[in-house]
């Protein structure tokens, strides 16, 4: 039973008794009444029937004093019975005193009348008030034929007529204060229960918000996410979870998963495709999607967490401002299993972490630019030294022959004057390749490196640079797989020729002595390509896009060097249309495989 129904419950309680009481209050008067009468009664048959009634009121009172507090689970009943007695008493009354002249008790029917109009309204007062006529009636004839007392009909109607009037107005008011009651409590148990969804929003809210703060509790993505998902299960149960940013070109990537096959299936790092799956309606168009039941395949992704044993999905956007940065995923195990104010507590959640998110993100990225500015600045650093020390050997060398030469010119013979003068042009060479090589550098990123181009026998170009290469040292061997029939490409000759002399020279840099550089060169699907392998210590997998950068080095590598050769190779294959790649395990050499198109 509701707050109102018991209130009013109550207080027809309260009411029935305080009138069982007034009932058993009249007794005493009515025998004062009945002392004081007592000589004017017409008859002794009159003053019996008065003590009798005066003990059945006494009896009656009682009885409905005790069914007042015993008979709670029937108050209509009980109000009823109490109407019907009064009505039964009071007009047993006026028989026993209609031998007075004024007959003052006609009066007390207006009482019963009020007195069901309380209880029972509008209906209960008409019906009350009705009963009035055929009492009213029989008392008239009664007195005519026992005292010759004539029928007065106009007085007898008016009484009806105000005994209805009486019943129909506070019946009428009795139903407005009952439906204006109802209204009252129906609105105070709406307040009420808007109070209480006010605070059970307001705590969804604060746990959302901590929820949200503990994504933010640490620059950490794990300890953070951790955190997260902790908050999480207290506000909001889930068998999966996972987090996922948009990237630029239409995809995503996994920020974090907890949960069902966190590890197994798009783990943290995956990248997503978003045509075609849910997150284009969630990120693109910015609405939550509600899968009730993912037995259909109806996104690409589903039939991998069906196999996880994943039956309902929620995914919101990551809404900051009016732009979607990702989508807040839960999931769970049980089919149509989150109500519409669970999936509305994902919405809002989403909302609340994604600025969190935002941070975290731009946090990672700022992060990673710092390392890539720690790493740059340790290769300049690392690229000053090496340029020093690939300066000082030629500029000794060439500074030592000099002195010599200028010192005892006139006591060397013609041999030994050729040798020192050859010394001199050798790492002048030496001296103006690095130079260059540092130039050629500046103007790519400068992007002002010009090119000539024109048809070239990229076939001539590898046999000029392995000639060269063969007459330059006699350690490694050199073998060569070239076609006759090699089509052109168009390009710069004098930068391919640059760009293949520099595969070669390092992998002859690279290879054991008595090693063995292996250049081959084909055609294939409208490419000429061209392969380089040497029979060095191969290069780990984690430093294949190191060596392509600028001052970049394998790490362990004590070969000498400034580590612009291959930027510059990479550089220039890419000017050209094409692309460099390398292929080495450790301990395996590595081939370094040059691709361009066909002019």
């Amino acid at each position: 039973m509701g707050a109102g129904p018991h209130r009013r419950t109550e207080r027809l309680v309260t009411l029935i008794r305080s009138l069982s009481f007034v009932r058993f209050a009249l007794v005493p008067l009515a025998l004062i009444k009945l002392l004081l009468d007592r000589e004017n009664f017409p008859s002794a048959g009159y003053e019996r029937a008065a003590w009798t009634l005066l003990g059945i009121h006494l009896v009656l009172s009682v009885v409905l004093i005790v069914l007042a507090y015993r008979w709670r689970a029937r108050l209509r009943y009980l109000a009823l019975l109490g109407v019907v007695t009064d009505f039964a008493l009071t007009s047993a009354l006026m028989f026993v005193y209609a031998w007075e002249p004024a007959q003052p008790l006609r009066a007390l029917h207006f009482l019963v009348v009020l007195e069901a109009a309380i209880f029972f309204r509008l209906l209960g007062g008409l019906i009350a008030g009705a009963a009035t006529l055929p009492i009213l009636l029989a008392l008239d004839v009664w007195r005519q034929d026992q005292f010759g007392v004539p029928i007065r009909y106009d007085a007898m109607v008016l009484r009806v007529i105000v005994a209805l009037a009486l019943g129909a107005v506070v019946g009428r008011l009795v139903d407005m204060e009952r439906s204006q009651a109802r209204d009252a409590e129906d609105r105070a148990a709406e307040a009420e229960r808007l109070r209480d969804e006010l605070g059970r929003r307001v705590d969804l809210l604060e746990a959302s918000s901590r929820a949200a703060r503990a994504l933010g509790s640490s620059l950490d993505l794990e300890a953070a996410f951790a955190a997260f998902v902790r908050e999480l299960r207290s506000l909001l149960a889930f068998d999966r979870a996972a987090i996922l940013l948009a990237e630029g070109g239409g995809g995503a990537r996994v920020m974090a998963t907890a949960g069902l096959g966190a590890k197994e299936f798009l783990e943290p790092g995956t990248a997503v495709t978003v045509p075609g799956s849910i997150l284009e309606e969630v990120i693109e168009r910015g609405r939550t999607v509600y899968r009730e039941d993912i037995s259909n395949d109806h996104y690409p992704e589903e039939a991998s967490l069906r196999a996880l044993g994943i039956r309902a999905r929620v995914l919101a956007p990551l809404q900051l401002g009016s732009r979607s940065i990702g989508a807040l995923a839960l999931s769970r195990s049980e089919r149509a299993s989150f109500s519409q104010e669970e999936v509305g507590l994902v919405t809002l959640l989403a909302r609340l972490v994604a600025t969190a998110v935002q941070n975290l993100r731009t946090y990672e990225a700022e992060r990673a630019t710092v390392e890539e500015l720690r790493r740059l600045s340790s290769l300049r650093a690392d690229f000053v030294s090496l340029v020093s020390h690939e300066l000082r050997g030629p500029m000794a060398a060439v500074i030592g022959s000099a002195r010599t030469l200028q010192a005892r010119w006139p006591e060397l013979r013609p041999e030994q004057r050729e040798a020192f003068l050859a010394v001199i042009a050798d790492e002048t060479s030496r001296l103006s390749a690095l130079v260059g090589d540092v130039l050629d550098t500046s103007r790519i990123e400068a992007g002002t490196f010009g090119y000539r181009f024109s048809e070239i026998d990229l076939g001539d170009i590898v046999r000029s640079s392995v000639a060269a290469a063969e007459l330059g040292q006699d350690e490694v061997s050199l073998t060569t797989e070239l076609p006759t029939d090699l089509p052109n490409v168009r390009g710069d000759a004098e930068r391919l020729r640059q760009l293949v002399d520099n595969l070669i020279s390092n992998a002859i840099k690279y290879s054991d002595s008595g090693g063995e550089v292996q250049v081959d060169v084909r055609a294939d699907d409208g490419h000429v390509l061209v392969r380089v392998r040497d029979s060095g210590p191969g290069i780990l997998a984690e430093h294949h896009a190191q060596i392509f950068e600028k001052f970049g080095r394998a790490g362990g590598a004590n070969k000498p060097g400034t580590g612009l050769g291959l930027f510059l190779a990479r550089s220039f294959a890419e000017a050209h249309g094409g692309s460099l790649q390398v292929e080495s395990e450790p301990g395996e050499g590595a081939a370094f495989l040059l691709r361009l198109p066909i002019g």
